[in-house]
């Protein structure tokens, strides 16, 4: 057996170790699938037995899903706490610069920093029964009293906040009146909204599940497919007319 072979095998203990299961269904796919699961781990390692998703992981494949010819469209997945807050912008920021089109599925939870992930695609659903939890940003551990720390605070806080209002239909002010809403959450100042509540607020586009999710995601793609096709053959045409493209200008 040639080594391609060995490696397109599955093996059925690697499958129960790793996924619960001998076999898993496998079919070339123009779209690939990314989940974003537990606590979003930035600069500092967490505990083993915490369920994390890697930034230094999730980054690499996000390159690569720009980079791959065959894959189209991106699904990205999310049952997440949140987690640090830099390393949660950097993926948005990441997934919402792809040229390729994308859509979001809030299952479970997208919590605190995985609000800006879960709004950073192209179209975004959420389960009815799933929840997501705006909040101020918070600092654990040994904080320095100073003017300067808080200074930082809200800095970091206005980031997050243009991140969601720019790329979501909710405004600056009702964002920041959810953050800072007292009496909803136990011992803290935020907001819990269920499935349809995101949508109403302006967050989620819609409620939904995977078959909304990936037919909203093949319709995207096929919509860019054929305004690629549709803008070749016009410059096809234009350049059989002869007619004269204007030059590139060089920025220095």
């Amino acid at each position: 057996m040639t080594e391609p072979a060995k490696k397109k095998r599955q093996n059925p203990a690697e499958n129960i170790q790793e996924l619960g299961t001998t076999k898993v269904p496998t079919a070339k796919s123009r779209i690939h699938t990314m989940v974003i699961i537990g606590q979003i781990e930035g600069h500092v390692v967490l505990p083993s037995q915490n369920k994390t998703t890697k930034y230094e992981h999730v980054i690499p494949q996000l390159v690569a899903i720009e980079e791959s010819k065959d894959i189209k469209g991106l699904l990205l997945i999310l049952n997440t706490v949140g987690g640090d807050v830099e390393a949660g912008l950097a993926l948005a920021e990441m997934i919402a610069s792809l040229s390729k089109p994308s859509v979001s599925l809030v299952l479970g939870g997208g919590h605190s920093i995985g609000v800006p992930v879960s709004v950073a695609t192209t179209y975004s659903f959420i389960a009815p029964t799933a929840t997501m939890t705006i909040h101020p940003i918070r600092m654990n551990g040994l904080v320095i009293g100073v003017p300067q720390t808080y200074e930082y605070l809200d800095k970091m806080q206005d980031r997050v906040v243009n991140f969601v209002t720019n790329h979501s239909h909710i405004s600056e002010s009702h964002f920041r009146e959810l953050m800072f809403r007292t009496g909803e959450l136990a011992r803290d100042i935020g907001t819990v909204l269920v499935g349809k509540d995101a949508v109403d607020a302006g967050l989620i586009d819609e409620v939904g599940g995977i078959d909304q999710a990936l037919r909203h995601l093949n319709m995207l793609i096929d919509a860019k497919s054929s305004r690629s096709v549709r803008k070749a053959r016009t410059e096809k045409k234009d350049d059989k007319d002869g007619t004269e493209k204007p030059e590139k200008r060089e920025v220095h």
